[in-house]
């Protein structure tokens, strides 16, 4: 099938002032973090979930919801705790006395943008209620299924410093989400505008600046971004030297106890393409791939007790592999 990339480009050109408009209102509110604000953005654009590690105080909140005012979505935020119940996340049936009818009454997890916040703090039940509702992007009460909000964004946190009390998210379930982003610590410079910026006589304020209809259209875009048959390649070469080191003759055997899923080439491919977007692009190259292989595949890629022992980190191993695998 030929594509016409320069008129796939300017079409780009045409919709790509939703995310200019969208980094724009954001930047009024949120100081830095453009690596969180972006990444969030593809998420969005690429129909994926994301799962943010930070210390608290790092704007994680703050971003998401300013991000749902800038794009006049709804916004829930789920505070998740051990005595959280499913049926506090999706619903639950309530029976009315003056009918003698039971009615469904909906869950937060009804909106656009669902913040789970501290994810690993619920028991297993609960994360499997969420991440049953990411996956199938319904909801089913009483027997009755219910269809969620489009678009549908779960953006989850946790904290990686205190785990007292936490359940730790299984890798099959950390699967699910298209990219674990690692939030930082601003610089001197954003951290004094910070400083300056929120303890200033009035709040700063983020107005709406696009409609839902244009969030559609975008990601509608997003999809036809080309992707060559030689990138293609280079994804599974990726994903595969992480199940099979050995093979493209990478010295990392010892240091991967499980690979890659399938799902990493699947998001890998559609995050770059959010990539490409954000940059204007109406086609893949392979430094989309890399700029976006860290946070696809840190949480996909399952350490030996070697690599703990000798405090080598997912990351480290990723970059290993994209050294490793030769760009097209």
């Amino acid at each position: 099938m030929s594509v016409d990339i320069k008129e796939l480009e300017r079409r780009i050109a045409a919709e790509s002032t939703v995310t200019e408009r969208i980094l724009a209102e954001t930047g009024k509110v949120i100081v830095g973090q453009r690596y969180m604000v972006e990444r969030l953005l593809i998420g969005l654009l690429c129909d994926g979930h994301i799962l943010l590690e930070g210390v608290p105080g790092l704007a994680k909140t703050l971003s998401v919801r300013t991000l749902a005012e800038v794009c006049d979505v709804s916004f829930a935020r789920i505070q998740f705790t051990p005595d959280l119940l499913p049926a506090d996340l999706v619903g639950t049936m309530i029976y009315d006395q003056r009918t003698g009818t039971f009615s469904p009454r909906l869950g937060p997890i009804f909106a656009n943008f669902v913040l789970a916040d501290e994810i690993n703090r619920a028991p297993a039940k609960v994360q499997s209620a969420l991440l049953e509702s990411m996956q199938e992007r319904q909801v089913t009460i009483g027997g009755t299924t219910h269809s969620l909000p489009d678009p549908f964004l779960v953006l989850a946190t946790q904290n990686p410093i205190e785990q007292e009390g936490t359940y730790p998210l299984p890798e099959a379930q950390v699967d699910r989400f298209m990219l674990k982003l690692k939030i930082g610590y601003p610089n001197k410079s954003e951290e004094r505008a910070i400083l300056e910026r929120m303890t200033g006589r009035e709040l700063p304020v983020a107005s709406t600046v696009v409609g839902r209809e244009e969030l559609l259209a975008a990601r509608r875009l997003v999809k036809e971004v080309y992707v060559d048959a030689k990138i293609h390649n280079y994804i599974i070469d990726l994903v595969f030297a992480t199940r099979e080191p050995k093979a493209y003759g990478l010295p990392i055997e010892d240091l991967i106890e499980y690979g890659a899923s399938p799902r990493a080439s699947i998001y890998l491919a559609q995050a770059a393409r959010g990539h490409a977007f954000l940059r204007g692009r109406g086609y893949v190259t392979p430094e989309d791939i890399k700029a976006i292989a860290h946070d696809v595949l840190r949480h996909r890629v399952i350490l030996s007790y070697e690599a703990e022992a000798e405090d080598i980190t997912a990351d480290d191993v990723v970059q290993k592999v994209l050294d490793g695998i030769e760009a097209p």
